[in-house]
Parts: C-alpha cells; sequence; structure tokens
C-alpha cells in the first residue's frame, strides 16, 4: 500500500522521490506561500548532528556538576542522558525523514499526541531557546575577559550580536556554513584535549608535578576517584547531574527541526541521526571522563563553574594545573568559538519553531511571514531583541537573572526529548491501525518502538530526579526561590498545556484527552519514496543483531 494518496503527490523533477509540493503541512494556506529555503547540505547536516550544539554546557557548567556530584556521578549521568538521546534522535529520524516539515517534533505532538501538549512543546522549546542567546552571548563575552579584563563586556557582546545579525542575512544557508566552520574547530580541539588529558594523567607533561604530593611519580592515573572520591554529596548529587547534562547535549535534536530545509532529508538524515552516537561517545563521554582524572572535584575553583563565567571551565583548568603555558588561552578561544556557534543555533532553534507556531495559528500571525529568500524575517527580529537580554551582564546582580532565565531551558528539553519518543510511539500506533506496514517507512529506527519507549521512561526518571533535588538541594533546607530555579520549566509546560485547552473549548472545539490512532492525518506533508529493494535492511533474525546493531549506529 502506498502510504499517499497519488492524487496528493507528484513527481520531483530533481530525486527519485514522489511528495507534495507544499512540503511544509503549514503550506496548505495560500496566504503563505513563501517556503522556507532549502539550502542545507549532506556537509551542513553532518556537522550539526556531530558538534553543533558543543558549548558552555559542556565546556562550563559542567564543572558545577563535578563539584556536585563528583566525577562518577558525571560520568553516569552523561551516559544515562546519552542514551536517552540516541533513542530520541533515532525516533526524530524516522519521522522526519517521512515527514520533514516545519516545527519538526512540535508539529509531530500536535498530530500524534495531542494538540494542546504540542502548543505547550512549541512553545517551551521556542521560550528555551530565546533565553539561551542572551547567555551564551555573555558567555562568549566572558570569555574575552579571560585576556582583557579591562575592557567592558557590553563592547564584545554588541559585536556578537552584530555578528549574528549579520549571519541571519545569509539565511539558512549562513547558519549551515558557520555551523560547519566552527563545528570542525571543536572536533579537534575537543579530540585535542583528549589526547592531552591521556598524556597528562599517564604522567607525559613534564610541568604537571601534582602527582609528586603522594608518590614519586607524574603518573596521575585514577587517584581523583579515590581522593577526594568518584561520588560527593551521595544519591543526591547524583540526581544533580541531569539538569546540567540536558544543558549540555541541549541542540542534539535540531537535526531534526533542519530536515524540513535539508535539500535531501532522505539521504542525509539518517546519517547525521547516526552520528549523534559518536558526539555522545566521544566528545561529551570521553572527554568528561579524561577531565575528571585530572581535575580533583573538591577543587575551589570548581564552585564558580556555573551560569556564563567561562573563567572556571574544568577543561582550562585541567590545562591550567598542569602547568601548561599558551594552551589554556587556546582552549578559552575554542570556548568562545563554542558559545557563539550555540548562540547561532540558539536563533535558527527559535525562529523556525515559532514560525511553524504561527502558521499553525498558535502565535501572531504576522511571525508566520517567510521572505521570498525563505526567512523567516520577523522571528529573527525577535530573537535579536531577546538577544539585548545580555546586557544585563553588566549589572551587579546578573547572576540571578541569568539563574532564572537558565531555569526556562534546562529541564524543557527533557519535555521536548520525552515528548519525540512518545510522538514516535504514538506515529507507529497510527501507521499500523491504518493499514500501513513498517516495509513503507523509508528509514527506520534502528532500536523501534522499545527504543522510544526506553527514552521516553529515561526522560520521566530524570525529571523525577531533578524534582527531587530542586525540592531538596544540596546543603540547603526547602525553599520555594531554589525549586523555581530548577523547576520553572514544568510550570510554563503546565501552564502553556492548560490553556490551549481552554481555548479549544471556549471555540467549540471540544475536549480530548489524546489524538485517536485511527484519526491521526499521516498524509498531510509525508513524503513517499520509491524505495531500493537493494538498500532495504535484513529481516530481523537473532543471527544478524550484531550487523543490525552496528548499521544503526555507524
Amino acid at each position: 500500500m502506498d502510504p499517499m494518496d497519488d492524487a496528493s503527490k507528484e513527481k520531483s523533477p530533481d530525486a527519485d522521490v514522489h511528495y507534495k509540493s507544499e512540503h511544509d503541512i503549514e503550506q496548505s494556506d495560500p496566504k503563505r506561500i513563501n517556503p522556507l529555503a532549502r539550502n542545507l547540505k549532506s556537509r551542513h547536516m553532518q556537522m550539526i548532528a556531530i558538534g553543533g550544539s558543543i558549548g558552555a554546557g559542556l565546556f562550563v557548567s559542567s564543572g558545577g556538576a563535578f563539584s556536585n556530584g563528583g566525577p562518577g556521578s558525571v560520568l553516569l549521568g552523561f551516559l544515562i542522558v546519552g542514551s536517552m538521546l540516541l533513542f530520541t534522535i533515532q525516533a526524530l529520524g524516522e519521522m522526519a525523514v517521512l515527514y520533514p516539515v516545519n516545527g519538526a517534533f512540535f508539529s509531530y505532538g500536535v498530530r500524534f499526541i495531542d494538540e494542546a501538549w504540542g502548543f505547550a512543546m512549541g512553545w517551551d522549546y521556542a521560550i528555551g531557546w530565546l533565553t539561551v542567546l542572551p547567555f551564551e552571548i555573555t558567555a562568549a563575552g566572558i570569555t574575552i575577559d579571560y585576556w582583557r579584563s579591562d575592557l567592558n563586556i557590553g563592547i564584545w557582546i554588541a559585536v556578537f550580536l552584530t555578528a549574528l545579525i549579520v549571519v541571519q542575512v545569509f539565511g539558512v544557508r549562513g547558519y549551515g556554513e558557520v555551523e560547519f566552520t566552527l563545528s570542525i574547530i571543536k572536533i579537534i580541539a575537543c579530540t585535542g584535549f583528549i589526547l592531552f588529558a591521556v598524556i597528562d594523567t599517564c604522567g607525559g607533561v613534564k610541568t604537571d608535578n601534582r602527582a609528586f604530593a603522594w608518590h614519586d611519580s607524574r603518573y596521575i592515573g585514577a587517584h581523583f576517584w579515590h581522593e577526594p572520591g568518584a561520588f560527593r554529596n551521595g544519591f543526591k548529587g547524583f540526581c544533580t547531574v541531569f539538569v546540567t547534562a540536558a544543558f549540555a547535549f541541549g541542540g542534539t535534536e535540531l537535526v531534526g527541526l533542519a530536515a524540513a530545509e535539508a535539500a535531501d532529508p532522505r539521504k542525509t538524515l539518517p546519517s547525521a541521526c547516526k552520528q549523534v552516537f559518536w558526539r555522545i561517545t566521544f566528545f561529551y563521554v570521553v572527554s568528561l571522563f579524561m577531565v575528571g582524572l585530572i581535575v580533583p572535584s573538591d577543587s575551589p575553583d570548581l564552585l564558580n563553574s556555573s551560569g556564563a563565567n567561562t573563567k572556571a571551565s574544568p577543561f582550562v583548568l585541567a590545562i591550567q594545573y598542569a602547568g601548561v603555558k599558551g594552551l589554556p588561552s587556546v582552549f578559552n578561544a575554542v570556548i568562545t568559538i563554542s558559545v557563539l556557534s550555540v548562540a547561532n543555533a540558539c536563533t535558527f532553534g527559535s525562529t523556525r519553531t515559532i514560525q511553524a507556531l504561527a502558521a499553525r495559528d498558535m502565535a501572531p500571525q504576522f511571525l508566520a511571514y517567510v521572505d521570498k529568500k525563505g526567512r523567516p524575517i520577523f522571528c529573527v527580529i525577535l530573537q535579536i531583541l531577546f538577544g539585548l537580554l545580555a546586557f544585563i551582564g553588566e549589572a551587579s546582580n546578573e547572576g540571578t537573572v541569568f539563574d532564572w532565565l537558565l531555569s526556562l531551558s534546562g529541564l524543557s528539553y527533557f519535555f521536548v526529548w520525552g515528548s519525540i519518543c512518545l510522538s514516535h510511539i504514538r506515529f507507529r500506533a497510527g501507521w499500523k491501525a491504518q493499514g500501513h506496514t513498517l516495509e513503507e517507512l523509508p528509514y527506520r529506527a534502528s532500536f523501534g518502538v522499545i527504543g522510544s519507549w526506553v527514552g521516553f521512561t529515561l526522560n520521566c526518571l530524570a525529571l523525577i530526579a531533578t524534582f527531587y533535588t530542586s525540592l531538596f538541594p544540596i546543603g540547603a533546607s526547602p525553599n520555594a526561590q531554589a525549586f523555581f530555579e530548577q523547576y520553572l520549566a514544568a510550570v510554563i509546560v503546565l501552564a502553556l498545556y492548560l490553556l490551549w485547552k481552554v481555548i479549544t473549548v471556549i471555540q467549540g472545539r471540544g475536549f480530548s484527552l489524546f489524538v485517536r490512532a485511527s484519526e491521526m492525518d499521516l498524509a498531510t506533508g509525508l513524503r513517499s519514496f520509491d524505495i531500493d529493494p537493494a538498500t532495504e535492511p535484513p529481516k530481523k533474525s537473532l543471527a544478524n543483531l550484531p550487523m543490525r546493531t552496528l548499521r544503526g549506529l555507524f
């Protein structure tokens, strides 16, 4: 059975696929005639997947996780969140190849779960990126303070905001080229740091004399896992790692959002989704494991590794403790580049989501406008206006302000990732209920529905763990401010969900808790592909399980 009616598709002149000319679900409205540009090539998608979101979350905020939970908690926490994301991105890839629509996961929530939940996820995700931008720009400004503390940070905030505006002039192609270039730099830097850390741990850095304090050798090994220890603050310390990990991994899902502007999502998206395995394993888990080997978790310098304070980056501290001259400045420059890269991703993530919300009449209509070059101009202006909040960095209480801004982002990723997994579970139910088979899917998630259930469960457990540490913070008694600084995003999501439920009732559209599988819209925006039998994966069996696992990851 063809997953799409013949009347609703046409042959593309430049690809061996069938798809609707109105490839975005929003384009069914004749008032919005300008589609988003499809200028992202395979190399752009690969780099967005591998290094697109590596920024202050990994290089700076991870220091606070080491201080609160210790290296053992950081390793376990990032492994759990990384595994969760591996399942999530596989599920997202399956849906995004079939439905490369603007808004991606928020649109899937509307269609496969519930309209109100999709509305809440869309705005929660957009608000998260809107508020992260000023944080990232301020973090970039503070990195310059590492060299020139005599200059006002406002100068650099203005410079970086201007650069960001210039990138937006070139639309999605500008975003892709910037991410491609900066991601290469980040990948080289992470690889170089891991090699340096291995040499330092083995005693190969002659300027690092710390090991002489406990034995007559420069070999460090796993000493800091024994003294001061692998875990700090017990189970509570372990639970605090999850929000830090979510903030560090935040943006991984952008590869699905970019599908609507990819030139050939059928070929580029599956490969890009598989690259997430490398990012999680190598650039996050391995690099943080090495940091834990050469930076003691009880270092007082790590107490300031929060917010946008790049001076306390555990990566920079690791090099400084080794006594290497010049290299800390080099890595500080890498952090500058990294946070600017994430700032660029902020603009892409928020503008495309808000434009899709407006196209579904879930946001002011003027935000749905896309110019002839495929740029959502008014959404970009809105994001830049939020970027001006970075000038709060000149205020005396900027730390408090940024804590509240970040409270809207870190936790929101768990809701978004959990929704992606749930959308995939519901999509498969609807696909089966309406008579379709798995063989009709051009790309199937390597771990299937089981992987989505595991990802959804892990997201729920992470939310519970964060609730626990928000209610009972480390070293303090329960208080409202500490709770809402960590859990405010949950309140926002609930408020948005109830708001749209009330709106639909007022509009006379009735009340329902979810979209029935038999009533799901599986046709609008769907692409039907001519599947080459030679490229089809073999039927599942225990004999080919190892090879199927390798194909799913590589």
